[in-house]
């Protein structure tokens, strides 16, 4: 069933369209013939992935070591369940050994002509995005990791004590903001970006105030990293990514004062294999809170990979005044869905505001720094 999204939408996976993935490469010196070997070996592994449709691999007729891959998806949360499981990451090891650089984009399809699929031969679960989506332009992304139980003040204060990179990073893309969030010994780095967003994360990762703190906290990581090492530091990138799935903005970013606005996340630990269920229960309450007239939500983001979850809210209210509305799942039945979606303990499923609140106050992760850019001049 196809689900018709507000128009105050600008990102979603849930929509029920086909996703195109395109990944750029430039190999290095000399890999070609041993990149297609790990390309053959790969698409009749991805094949039989549920959702895929068909890929195709092309080379540049200009430049030998330019590659192209894509892939057609069913939908988008098909793609994402292969792209973030680490069955994934161990297939596409021998592609990226084989690159210099690689650019993965991601496309909902809206329309198609000549000799693709026409509805009567698309697969059953493949539809065309209805119409497009409206947006500010504004890429968004997370990264999550763990660290070593005991270890969290440290981190905490090395991760908030860093400089703040240069917002520019060339003509087109530029670093808006940069906020950092930790729940117990998880860390949730969240990055708002408009342009591209690869060349912003490397512009960040290559600063050396940066980068000094990221080898500062390697000996904290639970798992270890080594961003010294290329092939190292991608598998960790590749690990530690927590895609946004949703966005959903209340009004138009011009129609809010922004002064008495604050960010908060929570964190939400989902049932193994309820993730995906979980993210999309809680872009549908932010879609409904979006409409409400009262309702202190400027924005929202879901983020999620595999069974991690985070909601990144944006809420009107300088003293917390509000934010059982904002955070809360609220009635006895919404309640109770967010029970069996999520692992632990749940707040009793009587949609008071206590119950409500405590919810919140237990999914609430603890802010470690939020850094917006400088207005452009």
């Amino acid at each position: 069933m196809t689900t018709t999204l507000s128009e105050r939408v600008s990102q979603s996976a849930f929509d029920g369209s086909m996703l195109r993935v395109v990944l750029l490469m430039d190999l290095h010196e000399g890999a070609q013939q041993r990149f297609f070997e790990a390309y053959e070996q790969l698409r009749h592994d991805i094949a039989s992935e549920p959702g895929h449709i068909s890929d195709q691999l092309c080379q540049s007729f200009e430049n030998p070591s330019q590659w192209l891959i894509t892939s057609e998806w069913e939908s988008a949360p098909q793609y994402l369940a292969w792209v973030n499981s680490e069955h994934h990451a161990e297939q596409v090891r021998p592609l990226g050994a084989c690159a210099r650089a690689m650019r993965p984009l991601k496309y909902t399809v809206l329309r198609e002509t000549g000799r693709g699929y026409q509805d009567a031969q698309r697969p059953t679960g493949a539809r065309l995005q209805e119409a497009p989506r409206l947006g500010a332009g504004v890429v968004r992304h997370a990264l999550t990791f763990t660290v070593k139980p005991g270890s969290e003040k440290d981190v905490a204060a090395l991760l908030s004590s860093y400089a703040s990179p240069e917002a520019r990073v060339d003509g087109h893309t530029r670093l808006l903001r940069t906020s950092l969030f930790m729940h117990g010994n998880r860390v949730v780095r969240t990055v708002e970006v408009r342009g591209d967003l690869m060349a912003a994360l490397r512009h960040v990762s290559e600063q050396p105030e940066v980068r000094a703190v990221e080898e500062a906290i390697n000996p904290y990581l639970e798992q270890d990293r080594d961003l010294g090492d290329p092939e190292s530091a991608r598998m960790f990138f590749m690990r530690a990514a927590l895609p946004a799935v949703h966005h959903v903005a209340a009004r138009e970013a011009g129609e809010v004062d922004r002064s008495d606005v604050r960010r908060h996340a929570l964190f939400y630990p989902a049932k193994p294999g309820c993730g995906p269920a979980l993210a999309r229960f809680l872009a549908r309450q932010d879609e409904e809170a979006a409409h409400r007239s009262d309702a202190p939500t400027v924005s929202s983001s879901i983020f999620q990979r595999d069974d991690i979850v985070v909601r990144l809210i944006d809420v009107r209210s300088p003293h917390g005044a509000g934010l059982e509305t904002a955070f809360g799942i609220r009635g006895p039945r919404k309640a109770a869905v967010l029970a069996r979606l999520m692992a632990g303990p749940v707040s009793s499923a009587d949609g008071s505001d206590g119950a409500v609140s405590a919810s919140a106050v237990r999914h609430t992760m603890s802010l470690i720094t939020d850094r917006r850019a400088p207005a452009e001049s």
